[in-house]
């Protein structure tokens, strides 16, 4: 009779269980048994752990096997159990000694040659792993580098199993050719990103970002993206088609700082278990940004899908900017569904297979014509759309979704001396040039709120921005006649006191003053309130 044990890591949403692999071999008729709520990819492991230690050079016990992973009340998928499972069987077949693998953490799949291939989710594994004491880690050798970027854990890549089990027996490791054919894509790297996501999630965060400077005119609306950017506030563009509206989105993660330290971890723990982090980039380092198509499902947005739930676009967005080109033609329930982690800044997921729990806190951003033939109010255009087709159109935007938006902006189209002055060099802004006056919003934001849970202005409560930073008296005059008028929500007016923040920090007013809350309301509600912000920046 023989018992090993070692430990590996099932993930539920972009958080990690560590998981003991126990194997106990008994006298009997040879036979493989595999316990513990395992998925149907796990329950094949039985196979391809057999191939992987024989083609590997090893024996396998010729008993009766039970595999048991433990605690057996979590649900348990994917083929990262491999590469425990079959150290676990050498364990209790003495191949290798079971103190040795007994304090390890192993995350990989193993093909039936022997080869460790690696899977997704490595990153929240690791992390997993730190947080329950475990300081040695195993994984396959092209995920080493996302390992290592958990501290305090000692990260080994291994390329097969053969050379695992010679480290672990003190024999020398053998060399293994594991380099693709020139001209072809690595095929070790399959099983790292889902065949078919096309969400656009990480899509531009090996590209050039687009500059600012491109962008033609639009003083009000690249305003309101520097606003956005400094606050984190949610933003809607209005306009016809072809004035900049998508050029304008496009532009906004490049005014956004660079994530910290923590927020990578964060970002790059959900782009790797949904399996779009890209080849070669370990770490997420600036805002994602994430535009999916008007026709996406209500799992594809929010997360969801059959058996466990996958993350959906409002995670890959964490901490960037999440942007519905088109918003009108999104389905209601799906817009609808974002309200819930606008205010929260995440998402409960619950199905059949369990609920989980995913980061959703991001920018939104949205864009949307004026009706459906997007030619409504512009001068010499004719525009076909009856009044009630256009009111219609405009209600797919439910009230309870707009009041959570902060900034409200009508795109005008672009004046061709505003072209021709582009053309000739003149005028815009880079984006490095605004970005620099968002960073200093920020820090002024985050030396205001240093011992607070909070971080920008769009976090903070209400009552604390009432009670505890006021703005200058009587500066909110307008905003609550505004509010008598039922014009203005108590979440509305709240909503007016942070941006009314954001545009103090970048003014560098040491708290908001008239001017700064009537240009809040100004870019709420769209309506200019007072001859003084004429003059205000653009």
């Amino acid at each position: 009779m023989g018992f090993a044990r070692t430990c590996s890591v099932a993930l539920v949403g972009v958080e990690g269980v560590v998981v003991e692999v126990q194997a106990d071999l008994e006298p009997g008729v040879a036979a493989f048994t595999l316990v513990g709520l395992p998925d149907k990819s796990l329950v094949e492991s039985r196979d391809r752990v057999r191939a992987a230690v024989v083609n590997s050079g090893a024996e396998w016990p010729q008993k009766k096997l039970t595999v048991g992973l433990s605690p057996a009340s979590v649900p348990k998928g994917g083929s990262g159990f491999d590469l425990a499972v079959a150290c676990a069987v050498l364990g209790a077949a003495e191949r290798i000694d079971p103190r040795e693998i007994a304090d390890l953490m192993m995350i990989g799949e193993l093909g039936l040659d022997g080869r460790v291939r690696p899977v997704r989710g490595i990153l929240p594994a690791v992390l997993a792993a730190a947080e329950a004491g475990y300081r040695q880690v195993v994984v396959p050798e092209r995920t080493t580098a996302e390992a290592s970027l958990v501290p305090g854990v000692s990260v080994l890549g291994v390329r097969s199993l053969r050379q695992l089990i010679a480290v672990l027996t003190d024999e020398p490791v053998p060399e293994e050719e594991d380099r693709p054919r020139e001209g072809r894509p690595d095929p070790m790297l399959a099983g790292l990103s889902l065949p078919g996501v096309g969400i656009g999630a990480g899509a531009l965060l090996g590209e050039r970002r687009p500059d600012l400077a491109e962008v033609a005119g639009q003083s009000r609306a690249r305003r309101a993206l520097e606003v956005a950017a400094a606050g984190r506030h949610h933003l809607y563009f209005q306009g016809p088609p072809g004035a900049g509206k998508t050029m304008l989105a496009e532009r906004l993660p490049g005014l956004l700082p660079p994530l910290t330290p923590q927020e990578s971890l964060e970002v790059t723990a959900v782009h790797s278990v949904a399996g779009v982090l890209p080849a070669g980039q370990p770490l997420v380092e600036r805002a994602p940004y994430c535009a999916p198509h008007h026709s996406a499902s209500m799992a594809s947005l929010v997360g969801g899908g059959s058996g466990m739930p996958r993350p959906g676009a409002v995670s890959l967005a964490h901490k960037g900017v999440l942007f519905l080109d088109e918003a009108p033609e999104f389905s209601g329930r799906v817009l609808d569904a974002l309200r819930q982690p606008l205010e929260s800044g995440h998402v409960i997921v619950a199905r059949s297979a369990g609920v989980m729990r995913l980061p959703a806190r991001f920018l939104l951003a949205l864009a949307a014509n004026p009706c459906p033939c997007g030619r409504h109010g512009l001068t010499g255009e004719g525009c076909d759309c009856a009044p009630q087709t256009v009111r219609r159109y405009r209600a797919r935007l439910s009230g309870p979704l707009m009041d959570r938006v902060d900034l409200r902006v009508t795109v005008e189209p672009v004046a061709r001396s505003e072209l021709v002055g582009l053309g000739a060099g003149h005028g815009a802004e880079t984006t490095a040039d605004v970005a620099a006056r968002v960073r200093a919003a920020r820090d002024r934001a985050l030396f205001r709120y240093a011992d607070t849970p909070w971080r920008t202005n769009s976090e903070v409560p209400g009552h604390e921005l009432r009670t505890r930073w006021r703005a200058a008296p009587e500066a909110l005059a307008e905003a609550e006649r505004d509010m008598e008028r039922g014009l203005l929500t108590a979440r509305g007016l709240d909503r007016v006191l942070r941006v009314a923040w954001t545009l103090a920090d970048l003014a560098g007013h040491d708290r908001p003053d008239v001017t700064d809350v009537n240009h809040a309301l100004e870019l709420r509600t769209g309506f200019r309130r007072s001859p003084a912000l004429a003059g205000a920046p653009a």
